[in-house]
């Protein structure tokens, strides 16, 4: 039977709470599962399909787009979902995505896996565009940094996870098989690098299915749905037509591009960066992992400080700030020690999405889903920002590419400070 939706405002039960914020825990570590496969992905495609650097770069830019493309397709289905069948929706999107690497391993064909890619984040894209908000207004706003913190934690301990657990399977013995390759005729090479794809089916069945049951578990799970957020009646959004009439969050839109772009930069660069400065790739590969750990850092901090010392908007100025000052110093301290900061910006990261996300959607009433997947397509920014640092590094050097995250973290400090109050574009009076 159909659950009536219950409205927001504190008004679950304390059991209907509890159970809501473990069921959504869960699909946040999902989301850094499915996200930080792509670390392992792109070394593995890159030999298996025999690409390029720039060709195997694809990896990430199919994942992230397709945030951008799907994100309000996600809204209207949404709309005729509502969150939680929403939430199963894109559990088997997900899982029609991860389908699609078994015909893509037997043919070895790299756009059949690029096609799984874009499936997969089509279906993050729902899953997104519905938890986020959920998460958000399922209880009181001004703690709901510290719940998407909780959530930040599941997704950060899932991204250390993947990618290691996915390379036991597919790449634990890549350096020699790489030196092996070379010892190898065509004909032989080729059955080998065909054997090397086809490491990535029993994992990925094992995904498909566990995806699908668990959609099924949402499906008919007690998961309270939740109804829109109210406007306020004596405020003048309850006027508003459109969604570009909300600065708020047309400016969180573009505050949260800039954030994704910088966390990416952080955790998907710091290796790369390691070992342009001759470290051995042995102590380099870990580098990702401390990025990781000092987001899970922060989210614990934000736990413990929101809002019971620290508000959401001093918790984002704080991050900002932090974000400005560790990129200072990793474009001034000496090479080896930037690194060290550069996997602080995790910690200066922390809590900017859980910060955004509340200031940017409230008061959207009835635009609440399409304001949510809009802040979705803000996802991008991950495809997009890293490419600028990467031009920056073939351009001058690696240390000096790390100035781009500087305009990222004044514009968010400038959305803490005043982006999140405005109301309307025009000043009345």
């Amino acid at each position: 039977m159909q659950q009536d939706p219950v409205p927001n405002k504190g008004r679950l039960s304390r059991s209907e709470y509890v159970l809501s914020i473990g069921i959504i825990g869960v699909l946040f570590f999902i989301f850094g599962f499915v996200t930080w496969l792509n670390g392992i992905l792109i070394p593995y495609l890159k030999i298996a399909c025999e690409l390029t650097d720039f060709e195997a770069l694809f990896v990430a830019f199919a994942f992230y787009i397709s945030y951008t493309v799907m994100a309000l397709p996600s809204s209207w289905i949404l709309k005729k979902t509502g969150f939680k069948n929403g939430m199963m929706v894109g559990l088997l999107v997900i899982s029609a995505g991860t389908l699609i690497f078994i015909p893509a391993a037997e043919t070895r064909i790299y756009g059949v896996f690029l096609l799984g890619l874009f499936v997969m984040g089509t279906g993050l894209a729902i899953l997104q565009t519905a938890s986020n908000p959920y998460i958000t207004i399922i209880g009181p706003r001004e703690s709901a940094a510290k719940r998407i913190s909780i959530m930040g934690i599941a997704n950060k301990l899932a991204g250390a996870i993947a990618p290691l657990l996915l390379a036991y399977f597919i790449l634990n013995d890549g350096d020699a098989f790489v030196e092996n390759l070379k010892t190898l005729d065509e004909q032989a090479k080729t059955m080998a690098l065909d054997g090397l794809a086809s490491r990535v089916v029993m994992p990925y069945t094992v995904m498909t299915v566990v995806l699908v049951l668990l959609g099924l578990m949402i499906r008919f799970s007690p998961l309270p749905e939740i109804e829109e957020e109210d406007e306020e009646l004596n405020d003048t959004a309850t006027r508003k037509k459109n969604i570009f009439q909300f600065p708020n969050l047309v400016l969180g839109v573009l505050a949260l591009f800039l954030y994704v772009g910088a966390e990416v930069v952080a955790g998907d660069t710091i290796i790369r960066y390691g070992i342009s400065l001759g470290i051995p790739i042995s102590t380099a590969k870990v580098f990702t992992s401390l990025t990781l750990a000092s987001m899970i850092v922060g989210y614990v901090l934000g736990i413990v400080f929101i809002p019971r010392f620290i508000s959401q908007q001093t918790a984002l100025r704080l991050s900002a700030v932090f974000g400005l000052i560790f990129t200072a110093l990793v474009l001034v301290t000496p090479p080896v020690a930037s690194v060290t900061f550069v996997a602080l910006l995790g910690l200066a990261n922390a809590l900017v999405w859980p910060a955004i996300w509340p200031l940017a959607i409230h008061g959207l009433g009835r635009f609440l889903k399409t304001g949510s997947a809009m802040l979705i397509m803000a996802i991008a920014g991950g495809a997009l920002i890293p490419l600028v640092w990467g031009k920056l590094s073939d351009l001058y050097n690696s240390q000096h590419a790390y100035w781009i995250l500087l305009p990222c973290y004044l514009f968010i400090l400038w959305y803490a400070w005043r982006g999140y109050k405005m109301t309307g574009w025009k000043k009345e009076g």
